[in-house]
């Protein structure tokens, strides 16, 4: 099993970067190969090899009973309708796809400072 020690932070920073930079759009090398949310991008890291354990940071976010899924990542809810990109995908709209997964990451880098920054505070109170 490979353990992915990044910082959680550093991994969803890079993923969102990824996606505002141009992300899932088709590939220039295989241009008719749908994109995968999460599994073909290069910040993860199944890629290109596309296996996935629960080393991955992003496991945290996925719900237990859906870790063993061959894309565990893909059924990480996005919004509050409980949206994953699974059901996003089948919509056939990926440009809501990207937009709520933007969204999602955007909420979940705040929110994982906000805490750090709180623990910080906590620490330095002492």
């Amino acid at each position: 099993m490979t353990t992915d020690d990044r910082d959680v932070i550093d991994v969803l920073k890079a993923e969102l970067d990824f996606i505002e930079k141009g992300g899932y759009g088709r590939s220039v090398r295989e241009p008719w190969k749908p994109t995968v949310a999460f599994q073909d991008s290069p910040v993860c890291l199944a890629f290109p090899i596309r296996s996935h354990d629960d080393g991955c940071v992003l496991m945290r976010f996925v719900p237990p009973e859906l870790r063993s899924h061959s894309i565990p990542c893909h059924h990480i809810p996005l919004n509050d309708a409980g949206e994953t990109a699974a059901m996003l995908d089948q919509q056939g709209d990926p440009q809501k796809l990207e937009g709520e997964l933007k969204t999602w990451l955007r909420t979940q880098i705040k929110q994982i400072e906000d805490e750090r920054a709180e623990q910080v505070h906590s620490e330095v109170a002492v």
